[in-house]
């Protein structure tokens, strides 16, 4: 670390100030629906089919992020990261302030989830082209042996996001149901408001990066970025997307889905599930940077595997100890496959997914493989979860045979990867450019 220039140091942590303000944006949504949305906006059904209801809303703003991923990588291969990471900042930010002002099904009826979906949507593509931008900021301008580490920096957005927004859905629980219900969770909405600026004056701090600015000063940008990535890279778009599934699975599982399981299946007290999930993300932003460390050094593959499998390991005995229905028990349980294993796929991506496409594709590379990937890996998965839950009369070994499958079929898909930590960039982006031979 003591060998980076300053600059990286600001650069990844601006990457990790924007990234956690969208983050912060986009979970909210995630924690409030199975506490507030299927209550407000799905009021007329049965408490389950209205929970699966205010799901599917969520689900759709995976739908709409490979589609941001798209629009906004073009943007950002062809004209650069910084302006895409502030229009996509905007864009979350303004979103999410409308949803907290956003009228209830009582008020105007039908048009209540239907305004609620078309922000979701919105949020979305925002967040769609923002992950792929904000690990980019950090890899590409990070010293060789620190791509790791510091690409882990924006990384720490994640559990950063999710404390915020699960604290702050915590701290308005402790209002009478009835004021939560009515205007609690507006406050927690309202606050990107805030953070919005914050996060604006954050990034128009930040200079381009030094890989993009050495394809645009050579003219070497792809005309269309997305096609020549599937052109040139077809096969580590499908690993990239194998690779990321038990990363989306883990944490909808143990970060989403955890507290409608542990207020309805266990029937306690939701501050026990926040609170458990607020531990484990505090113990995450420690645990990241140390497993982005670990990949420099003893390559992304072994990290990542490693991290891939424990999960699928560690995920039966931590709903075991969920049954004690101890709150302890819960936050150990939860702690031991989110705070510590999951560090060990998460802390590393941001390099992994960056290493495998050249420069001149990579932010629709890194966007799309992480945004698509996140349909079926993140925002089917509550789904997923609701329904196993369901159909093993709400015991969670169905849930966990799934987690253990998604962890085989990922650390497959690594394992057939070629290790790209000592990957010289310059040299492959020689290779990609125009009259060159396209990288692997």
């Amino acid at each position: 670390m003591d060998e980076a220039p300053p600059s990286i140091r600001k650069v990844a942590f601006a990457s990790a100030i924007g990234a956690t303000i969208e983050w912060y944006d986009f979970f909210l949504y995630g924690v409030v629906t199975p506490l507030v949305f299927n209550k407000l906006f799905f009021p007329n059904f049965d408490p389950v089919v209205g929970t699966m209801l205010a799901y599917t809303t969520f689900f759709v703003g995976f739908v709409s992020r490979p589609v941001g991923g798209v629009i906004f990588g073009h943007f950002g291969d062809r004209f650069g990261r910084k302006n895409v990471l502030v229009l996509t900042l905007l864009i979350m930010g303004v979103a999410t302030c409308l949803i907290g002002v956003l009228p209830t099904y009582e008020s105007i009826g039908v048009w209540a989830p239907a305004l609620l979906l078309l922000l979701r949507i919105f949020q979305g593509l925002g967040i769609g082209g923002e992950w792929g931008g904000a690990v980019l900021m950090a890899v590409e301008h990070a010293p060789e042996n620190r791509r790791g580490f510091y690409g882990s920096w924006p990384q720490i957005g994640v559990p950063a996001g999710l404390l915020l927004s699960a604290g702050a859905v915590s701290l308005l629980s402790f209002l009478p149901d009835e004021q939560f219900l009515s205007w609690g969770w507006r406050v927690a909405f309202l606050i990107s408001a805030a953070l919005l600026a914050v996060g604006l004056y954050v990034r128009l701090k930040v200079l381009e990066t030094p890989a993009f600015a050495r394809i645009k000063e050579r003219g070497e940008e792809a005309a269309v970025p997305f096609l020549a990535l599937l052109k040139h890279h077809p096969r580590n778009v499908l690993l990239g997307l194998g690779a990321r599934y038990i990363e989306g699975v883990t944490f909808n599982i143990f970060g989403v889905f955890i507290i409608a399981y542990v207020t309805t299946a266990l029937a306690l007290p939701r501050q026990t599930a926040l609170l458990g999930v607020i531990i484990a993300s505090a113990l995450m932003i420690v645990m990241l940077p140390i497993c982005g460390l670990l990949s420099d050094r003893f390559g992304r593959r072994a990290v990542f595997i490693a991290g891939s499998l424990s999960i699928g390991a560690l995920t039966f005995p931590a709903f075991w100890l969920m049954q004690t229905r101890e709150p302890e028990m819960i936050w150990l349980a939860i702690a031991l496959p989110f705070a510590f294993c999951y560090p060990l796929v998460y802390g590393p991506q941001a390099a992994l997914f960056s290493e495998l496409f050249d420069t001149r594709v990579r932010y629709s590379g890194v966007s799309f493989v992480y945004q698509f990937s996140g349909i079926f890996a993140s925002g089917l998965t509550p789904l997923i979860a609701t329904e196993l839950l369901r159909v093993g009369d709400k015991q969670p070994w169905l849930i966990c045979s799934y987690v253990l499958g998604v962890s085989l079929v990922s650390a497959v898909c690594v394992f057939m990867m070629q290790e790209t930590h000592r990957r010289d960039m310059a040299v492959d982006d020689a290779r990609a450019a125009p009259g060159g031979a396209p990288g692997s």
